[in-house]
């Protein structure tokens, strides 16, 4: 009776075999620690996307992971893109007129989503660089995260494009924040 490391064996007794690890195709991938670090980091910075609902900067954030990420975080990472996909799918908004996108940003403003709301007044603005209503909606995100100078900036040039702007600003209570600015009083009273 032959033994290996002090066990005895016999034909029944099964010889114990050290695997190595299987892989779906080619070679097991070697672990580099620095670049695994990477690669968390960025999946990271990609769920924190994916929480703040900006699916689309996500879905790009993890695609561009995919192919270098280690095959423990491919898998959640292919059902993270499938996620984004889904949102980016069920959460498309289409507008038919400027006037619907400008809505749609001031509901952004209301809710304090402030990047999304800039985001869709400047897209506004690229479409038609005379669209006083989305230098208006400027000025007000402006007023509203406490950027004075961007404030009197837009609503300059809202006021330029239309008027009625002038006196819509005196008792719009979302410009109480600049309210006090000479700079501000004068712009909508200039003939005091």
């Amino acid at each position: 009776m032959a033994t290996k490391s002090g066990i005895p064996i016999t034909p029944s007794t099964p010889i114990p075999v050290k695997k190595t690890p299987r892989t779906i195709a080619g070679s097991p991938q070697a672990v580099d620690a620095a670049a695994r670090k990477q690669t968390l980091a960025l999946y990271e910075s990609a769920l924190k996307l994916m929480q703040a609902g900006k699916y689309d900067k996500a879905h790009v954030a993890f695609t561009a992971m995919l192919e270098a990420a280690p095959n423990d975080f491919a898998d959640r990472i292919r059902m993270y893109i499938s996620a984004c996909v889904g949102q980016i799918k069920k959460g498309t908004t289409s507008f038919e007129t400027h006037e619907e996108r400008y809505d749609y940003a001031i509901s952004l403003l209301n809710h304090g989503n402030y990047e999304d709301a800039r985001e869709h007044f400047q897209a506004i603005l690229l479409k038609d660089s005379s669209a006083d209503y989305a230098f208006y909606g400027l000025a007000l995100l402006s007023s509203m995260t406490g950027d004075t100078q961007t404030c009197i900036d837009h609503l300059t040039e809202a006021i330029r494009l239309n008027a009625q702007y002038r006196f819509q600003a005196r008792s719009d209570s979302d410009f109480d924040s600049v309210a006090d600015d000479p700079r501000f009083t004068e712009l909508l009273y200039p003939e005091a």
